[in-house]
């Protein structure tokens, strides 16, 4: 019988839909069982680049990574700032439909919770905000992962889970059980449920904001988003 972990590193990038939902899962846990989340960084721009365009370190701004860069810096001051800027960021782009990708709203999401706009400006002027998210994102990688939302239990990482509908209460609870369950069982790897015509439209109907909000073109490869930004990127 496995422990029951009190702790759980969950690896995010704020553009990805699934791992905002998953986010919205395991902060509902965390109300009922005390659970500490480290929220950490992984680059869905990164993983995907094409062959020949910049790192998204490379560019001024770079959707997803500079909105990491920011939380970089909410992070050396808090978690709990962090949590905040991921919670409204994310509700931001895939409820409401916003683009908190664009650094003039970025600094507008940062009033609404009470937190200083320079810290976008601050966030980009500081080259060590990259090294922090390099670190996350390889972390993933070198455990043989590729997207988001990834959880670390100690040394052991799970994919998911990918939801549209995050469970509440009791049922966020069995959940939790459920994926818990899995650390007795490394060796444990993958259980998929395939998804039907009608799976695909609800996917495509709780999207909505973030497809109508998005940027670039983003091609789901199982559950990979791809970013690809308009226009040269290179």
């Amino acid at each position: 019988m496995h422990t029951e972990p009190n702790e759980v590193d969950f690896h995010f990038d704020v553009m990805c839909p699934w791992a905002y939902q998953t986010s919205k899962w395991i902060r509902n846990v965390r109300e009922q069982n005390g659970l500490t989340i480290n929220w950490k960084f992984f680059s869905l721009e990164e993983v995907n680049l094409k062959e020949g365009k910049k790192h998204p370190w490379e560019r001024d701004w770079s959707y997803g990574w500079s909105m990491m860069r920011i939380g970089a810096i909410l992070r050396r001051q808090s978690m709990d700032d962090l949590d905040k800027w991921y919670e409204r960021s994310g509700r931001a782009l895939h409820e409401e439909g916003k683009r908190p990708h664009e650094p003039n709203v970025a600094k507008e999401l940062l009033k609404d919770i009470g937190m200083d706009p320079q810290i976008v400006d601050q966030s980009l002027e500081d080259k060590t905000t990259h090294d922090e998210i390099k670190q996350d994102h390889q972390r993933v990688i070198d455990a043989g992962g590729y997207g988001v939302p990834t959880l670390f239990f100690e040394d052991h990482a799970l994919y998911g889970p990918v939801l549209i509908e995050p469970p509440e209460g009791d049922a966020a609870m069995r959940l939790w059980d459920s994926v818990t369950s899995w650390l007795e069982f490394p060796f444990l790897y993958e259980m998929q449920k395939p998804k039907t015509k009608q799976d695909e439209q609800r996917v495509y109907e709780t999207f909505r904001p973030y497809l109508e909000a998005r940027d670039w073109v983003s091609i789901n490869r199982g559950e990979v988003i791809e970013f690809d930004e308009k226009g040269d990127n290179s």
